[in-house]
């Protein structure tokens, strides 16, 4: 090195990559560039790393300053001191970067970029980069922003094991810190398999670990261990350390549904029965007794994980949930440590209004219940055992920015909870409460017998125009947010409610009354004609009628119209409406883009006048329009991604229906029937490459060829749904095995050879599977082996399977435990000795059990319960009835709802009751969460001969509980 001279104040750093760089064409043939750092801020970077070595003029005293390897090297006792030019062997991006920091230039730290400028800073300690880079990740570990700088998990990893290596405790606790941030995030990431163990441990144990419910921790868990095999070939010590990771997770908040699916799970299977325990307790406490049973300290195992990050809680399905998990969950950590928490606690919840009052004169029993600002949509779907009183209170105080709510299938929120529940959250903009639809049109069946509640009178209610509640300002500006609300199923709605929600919620853009039968046609009309910013209207099976209908085209012209916004209208089953107004509503719907006329009147001369080009969704299912107009309509909008057809029998010539389809930009969703072929798919196929779900019903006729075509022509499917369809071995087995997306797949009273060899193909991702009168060879041995090739299915239909029986049960809970919809009907003995080997399937939330016995034998009057006594003792008409001593016992119902949780549809049949009927629950209590229960009976029928023959369905008993009483209504017919 040559000697500087005394007053000379720069040295040279000839810089040389670290590595050895391979030939370029595009490198500098002199392969060497002098710089200075005096010019560091217009340094063009690219065109310098065209180089192999560079040459830095730079500062000896900044250098020094800045940098303590300089300051060793260039003023310490060194050769080097007295040199002017220093080698530097270090990558060159790196390093010039390192001396923009040194000369205050701005540096961009990325997620690529971290390593290689912490290792930099480190070894030159540039103390204003290690800043820079631990500052970059401090704001990065902790921001609340969900659009922050992504970080590759794999460059995480590698930023935790060199924090490991270099013993800088900062950079691994940042790295767990991120990671418990983002979890939910990162958990479907390809590399988390691939996340070293005490980096998740620590990120589990982490105080920000943000995740939307404890099951998506559970499941994340789960996929690691999954990752990699490493529950095989375990030492004891790793075994010790999966089921330390495994503990981590609160069982006691997991849904049922979850537990039952993952019994099986290499890793979880043996903390199963524990969480099932442990949720079936939890169920059966009130927040009384819970918050008794608690000890002193931290309800740790209680508490829902809730941070500052927390946007989106999902406890929807966690039966067990109560007020006192709630609230367990929004008290801050300090108040566990006052030894009088427990009755402050518990006076709390026995009276929330008092205790609000109380609460300057009593601050010390109000619980300081902490606020989440971040969270903006909630969803306690399904807890039925929420109370509304201290959960408003809770939510409101802990949620103050909720904007989506989603309470749905909770009888006990009527309708003047959720106007309470509006005036609480002042920002709340989507309120979803949808319940069961309950299977009874008033004015469209055919009732013997129905006790007070279907058919009264509604009730004025409590809330009118003159309550407090809309004198409010401040309740008017909170309401008026409300844009999206959602009341699908709800019986308990009358007129009053609905008109009093349309007052406050004025800038309603999307309205859900689907199946609320008990409003009228001018209420509806009402509520039309008080939002005036409505563009998503779906009222199926209501009154909607005349008056809507001139509500929707009111206006001084077509565009001024409501209907003229319309962008969904869903109207099924929606009769009275005449020709004239339904062509006065089509013809203003020039921007729809969902339309439902399913089971609607509506008529060719009403479908060619609409006009619009932006549809994407349409459903026309049994009505009469013709293909002619079908196709007009089809031609004009070229965005069309689903079709409803089926049973339309005025298809049946429709070859210009699927040119016009084969023209557009592709189908997602289909369902045809009459006038569909072969042919028919093979013209669709330019359209339907895309295809997610398609249903084919009487009057098509794919034949075999047809449905071998389907997994070449739509690779995608997800869903098919066959109706009097031929099937076969060969083409069954083509779909089964090409199909790796199929979830769904329904054979109804299709007719062909299929066998059982069909179902020995593994099906992994299918979900839910109907047979209906397609196997009737199924043996029990069959059915297992569906166990194994479909082990993951949640819902089942069995129709007509003779040769199943009482072994056939525990086949299915044990085959399949997550099992939601169980419907059984003329499937052999299967249900002689009663259902309780069914109770298995904890998780159930819809049973169908229908003639699953034989022999049966002539009775001549058959009575429901004593209290429907005087009702049906008039039918003396001889009715099925089982040999006693075998079937369904007498209390199924009672037994039912304690061992089936979270139960609400139950379909039965008189055939099988053990006694001759079923005892009918009298109060709400003792079926806990029943909502719809239906008992049908049936009539014996013989032939000319004196033979018996299948029985005849003749009434159905309905009892449904609408969140303020039980309805029984006894049918002429059969649901």
């Amino acid at each position: 090195m040559a000697l500087r001279s005394l007053h000379d104040d720069f040295v040279i750093l000839v810089v040389d990559n670290n590595q050895p760089q391979q030939e370029d064409e595009s490198s500098s043939p002199c392969q060497v560039v002098s710089i200075s750092a005096l010019d560091v801020s217009s340094w063009d970077l690219p065109e310098i790393l065209c180089y192999r070595r560079v040459q830095v003029r730079a500062h000896r005293t900044r250098l020094i300053q800045e940098s303590s390897y300089f300051h060793g090297l260039l003023s310490g006792s060194f050769s080097e001191s007295g040199c002017d030019h220093i080698s530097v062997e270090w990558n060159i991006e790196t390093f010039l970067n390192l001396t923009r920091c040194i000369y205050d230039c701005g540096v961009d730290v990325t997620s690529t970029s971290f390593l290689p400028l912490f290792d930099a800073a480190l070894y030159f300690g540039v103390e204003r980069l290690l800043n820079k880079c631990k500052s970059w990740l401090s704001v990065l570990a902790s921001w609340k922003d969900p659009a922050s700088p992504a970080l590759e998990l794999s460059d995480l990893v590698q930023m935790w094991s060199f924090g490991l290596e270099r013993d800088v405790d900062f950079v691994p606790d940042l790295c767990a810190a991120y990671l418990a941030k983002n979890l939910m995030l990162v958990k479907s990431d390809e590399y988390f398999g691939n996340v070293p163990y005490e980096l998740l441990m620590c990120c589990i144990k982490h105080p920000h670990l943000t995740i939307d419910s404890e099951m998506h921790l559970a499941d994340a868990l789960l996929v690691w261990l999954d990752a990699n095999k490493r529950l095989f070939d375990l030492s004891a010590g790793s075994k010790g350390n999966i089921v330390n990771l495994m503990e981590q997770v609160r069982f006691s908040l997991l849904p049922l549904w979850f537990i039952a699916e993952r019994s099986k799970s290499h890793g979880f299977s043996e903390f199963a029965d524990h969480s099932i325990e442990l949720v079936t307790k939890l169920t059966k406490m009130s927040s009384k007794c819970l918050v008794h049973s608690l000890r002193d300290g931290l309800p740790t195992d209680l508490r829902v994980r809730l941070t500052e990050y927390t946007e989106k809680l999902d406890l929807s399905g966690c039966t067990q949930l109560n007020e006192a998990i709630l609230l367990l969950s929004v008290l801050p950590e300090t108040y566990f440590t006052n030894p009088m928490w427990r009755k402050s606690l518990k006076s709390f919840l026995s009276n929330p209004e008092d205790d609000a009052r109380n609460q300057e004169q009593s601050s010390q029993t109000t619980p300081p219940i902490s606020s989440f600002e971040a969270v903006e949509e909630v969803d306690i779907s399904k807890c039925q055992r929420l109370d509304y009183n201290v959960t408003i209170k809770c939510m409101s105080k802990s949620f103050p920015s909720l904007r989506k709510l989603r309470a749905a299938y909770l009888l006990n929120i009527k309708v003047s909870t959720m106007l309470e529940l509006l005036q609480n959250f002042h920002k709340l903009t989507e309120v979803d409460l949808k319940v069961d639809i309950v299977p009874i049109i008033p004015c469209q069946a055919s009732v013997f017998y129905a006790s007070p509640g279907l058919a009264q009178t509604p009730p004025i209610s409590s809330l009118t125009s003159g309550s407090h509640i809309f004198n409010s300002g401040q309740v008017h500006r909170s309401l008026s947010s409300i844009t999206r609300l959602t009341l699908e199923g709800r019986s308990d709605l009358y007129d009053t409610d609905l008109r009093s929600i349309s007052r406050l919620c004025g800038s309603l853009c999307y309205l859900n009354i689907k199946g609320c039968a008990l409003l009228s046609d001018a209420c509806i009309a009402y509520v039309i004609q008080k939002c005036k910013s409505l563009h998503s209207l779906i009222v199926c099976y209501t009154s909607f009628s005349e008056n809507s209908v001139l509500a929707l085209c009111s206006g001084t012209s077509v565009t001024s119209s409501l209907a003229s916004n319309l962008q969904m209208l869903h109207m099924s089953k929606c009769e009275g409406i005449s020709e004239t107004s339904l062509l006065n509503l089509i013809t203003r719907t020039q921007k729809l883009k969902s339309l439902c006329l399913r089971d609607t009147k509506v008529s060719d001369s009403v479908i060619c006048e609409f006009s619009g080009s932006s549809l994407e969704s349409l459903d026309i299912s049994n009505t009469t329009i013709s293909s002619m107009v079908l196709a007009s309509v089809i031609s004009k909008n070229h965005n069309l991604k689903s079709l409803k057809a089926r049973g339309c029998k005025n298809l049946i010539q429709s070859e210009t229906v699927f040119n016009c389809l084969s023209k557009g930009h592709g189908l997602k969703e289909l369902e045809i029937g009459w006038g569909f072929t072969y042919f028919s798919l093979v013209s669709l196929r330019p359209a339907v490459s895309s295809l997610r779900a398609i249903s084919v019903g009487l009057g098509a006729s794919l034949g075999e060829d047809g449905l071998k075509l389907l997994p070449s022509a739509c690779p995608l499917l997800e869903s098919i749904v066959l109706y009097f369809q031929e099937i076969s071995d060969s083409a069954l087995t083509s779909i089964v095995t090409s199909l790796k997306n199929l979830e769904e797949l329904a054979l109804s009273y299709c007719f062909g050879d299929i066998t059982p060899q069909s179902f020995k193909f593994s099906i992994p991702n299918l979900r839910k599977l109907r047979l209906e009168r397609v196997t009737r060879w199924m043996t029990n041995e069959d059915l297992f082996v569906l166990t194994q090739s479909c082990p993951n299915l949640t819902e089942l239909t069995l129709v007509g399977c003779a040769h199943l029986n009482s072994d056939s049960q525990p086949i299915i809970s044990s085959g399949w435990p997550r099992m939601i919809s169980l419907h059984l009907e003329e499937c052999g003995r299967i249900t002689e000795n009663g259902v309780s080997s069914l109770y298995g399937c904890v998780a159930l939330e819809d049973l169908l059990l229908r003639h699953n016995l034989s022999p049966l034998f002539d009775i001549s009057t058959l009575f429901f319960s004593a209290m429907l006594f005087d009702v049906l003792s008039f039918f003396s008409d001889g009715f099925y009835m089982l040999i006693q001593g075998s079937g369904i016992q007498k209390s199924f119902l009672l037994d039912a709802a304690l061992k089936f949780p979270m139960l609400r549809l139950v379909s039965l049949d008189m055939c099988d009751a053990k006694e001759g009927n079923f005892d009918v629950p009298e109060e709400k209590e003792e079926v806990r969460f029943l909502s719809i229960v239906k008992i049908s009976r049936c009539k014996s029928q013989r032939c000319s001969l004196g033979r018996e023959l299948a029985p005849v369905h003749r009434e159905t008993l309905v009892m449904f509980w609408n969140g303020q009483n039980f309805t029984n209504t006894l049918l002429k017919q059969r649901l």
